[in-house]
């Protein structure tokens, strides 16, 4: 599972440092009474996520959102079998 300490409050347009932006869908939501899990869609991929329940609520988070994930990190694993 990936944590993402992230707040997506930016304006249309608004050019973030983070590169690795990906473009999905919100498959599910599971609120809790302070964090929220969120799942998106990225192609064949899920990208889950952990924010709180009251920036999930402030975005009106839904199944079938289309949603922006920002990943930035200091680090990034590659696995090749």
């Amino acid at each position: 599972m990936l944590l993402l300490g992230l707040r997506l409050r930016y304006a249309s347009g608004m050019t973030l440092s983070a590169r690795n932006q990906l473009i999905g869908t919100v498959e599910e939501i599971q609120l809790g009474g302070v964090m929220a899990h969120v799942a998106v869609r990225v192609g064949e991929n899920l990208i889950e996520s952990v924010i709180t329940r009251r920036s999930a609520e402030e975005m009106a988070l839904k199944q079938g959102d289309a949603v922006k994930v920002v990943i930035k990190s200091t680090e990034v694993m590659l696995q090749k079998d």
